[in-house]
């Protein structure tokens, strides 16, 4: 780990902002040497129906890291830790190109759009908002908010449905055959984050995605745009 990351991990969290529009706890903070950080605190986060209580930030980082482990890079660098207001995810604050608009960006045909697409399948995010979709000055491009994700049912609810029925690229079913690869490695990697039938449930959804070869069409089962989509 750089000195770098290391002051995610452990440098003191200021909080300056609270994000009122966030359903669960949601704030803004900064680390001297490091910049802004977004803190979600499990004390804070809101009970659901679906979701095991106090495992929403468990979620994001299992997100970040299996994005930084297939190489895909889409998730801000979050880890788990204590803060002013107990465990919770901290997460690096992206700065988004402000000239951009967001919702005409995200329905577009990026590449980056496409992966984040692609990864949000595999982890059956429940919640990919307009919002929840970070471009950069640079050109990068991030996917923030991964606390609903990794359910063992299929709960698929995105905006970025203009990849429905394609066909995958050989790049994409080359990455899909990697995670499978490399699945002991995964579960390793996760196991502290997710329950096991988590994992199998995410591996059962990169065999399935590999064997249809495409990208899914929104489900006649349930919403498939979450509400609100920005």
């Amino acid at each position: 780990m750089s000195e770098f990351s290391s002051l995610l991990s452990e440098g003191d969290i200021k909080v300056t902002h609270r994000l009122v529009d966030a359903s669960n706890a949601t704030l803004l903070g900064e680390i001297e040497g490091f910049g802004q950080v977004i803190y979600k605190p499990i004390a804070g986060e809101r009970p659901l129906w679906d979701f095991a209580e106090g495992t929403l930030a468990y979620r994001e980082v299992a997100a970040f890291l299996l994005s930084d482990f297939l190489g895909l890079h889409l998730v801000p660098e979050t880890v788990l830790r204590d803060g002013p207001f107990g465990l919770g995810a901290v997460q690096k604050w992206i700065d988004i190109n402000q000239e951009i608009d967001l919702i005409s960006f995200a329905q577009g045909q990026e590449s980056a759009l496409r992966s984040i697409a692609l990864f949000d399948v595999m982890i059956n995010n429940t919640d990919r908002k307009f919002g929840h979709i970070l471009p950069t000055k640079s050109g990068a491009v991030f996917g923030c908010d991964h606390g609903v994700t990794f359910h063992v049912e299929d709960k698929l609810r995105t905006v970025l449905w203009q990849f429905a029925n394609q066909p995958l690229t050989s790049d994409e079913i080359e990455l899909l055959e990697e995670a499978l690869k490399k699945e002991e490695e995964i579960v390793k990697l996760l196991s502290d984050l997710l329950s096991a039938q988590e994992l199998k449930a995410l591996f059962l959804r990169i065999v399935n995605l590999k064997l249809e070869g495409s990208f899914p069409a929104p489900s006649e089962n349930w919403p498939a745009v979450p509400w609100p989509p920005v």
